[in-house]
């Protein structure tokens, strides 16, 4: 049971990345840290005292990052390699005690898949809110995207159960709202009759 619990966190873990590359691991760091979870043999360097000061850094310059107009659509460029690596991470810190050879493929296919999967969904929202607002609605998703990261970390770490339901909420929102707006876009693409 522990080992589909690990796994599970690992998902939630993941996609939080998927929000915001930096935060989760800055949690994960800080929860380590505390002495509140265990992280894997190989991936204690996530909670030492160096990641920590690495982490905040990289969260700070990111959160500025999205909340400056036009720069957020060249970070979600950047930022799309960094979600599958974050996700590998997050994923392998959290899965322990499995044979390393499905450990690795679930970090690579679970973890980097659902990082850049809620990513993806994310930087299209924010390129179509760039279309149609010229990027002055784009704080408000940078806002939304930086307090799932925290929330999806901060549940998953505490109900790692409640944690895969809520991402499996966001999805669908996320994917919703995607086809709200295709469709929105379509519609106004087509000529008057």
């Amino acid at each position: 049971m522990e080992i589909i619990i690990s796994i599970l966190l690992g998902i939630c873990l993941a996609a939080a990345a998927g929000f915001r590359v930096f935060i989760p691991l800055l949690l994960i760091n800080i929860a380590s840290m505390a002495g509140y979870m265990q992280l894997a043999d190989d991936f204690a360097w996530i909670g030492s005292i160096p990641a920590l000061i690495v982490f905040s850094v990289a969260v700070v310059v990111e959160i500025i990052g999205y909340y400056t107009p036009w720069v957020d659509n060249l970070l979600d460029l950047i930022a799309s390699p960094l979600a599958i690596i974050s996700g590998i991470l997050l994923s392998g810190a959290v899965i322990i005690d499995v044979n390393p050879l499905i450990k690795w493929t679930l970090m690579v296919i679970v973890g980097g898949g659902t990082s850049i999967s809620f990513h993806l969904l994310t930087a299209k929202t924010r390129a179509l809110s760039s279309l149609f607002t010229g990027g002055f609605a784009n704080p408000i998703f940078s806002t939304f995207e930086s307090i799932s990261s925290i929330f999806i970390t901060i549940i998953s770490i505490i109900i790692p159960i409640l944690g895969i339901i809520l991402v499996i909420l966001l999805l669908c929102l996320l994917y919703y709202r995607y086809k709200k707006r295709k469709r929105k876009k379509e519609l106004a693409a087509m000529p008057a009759v």
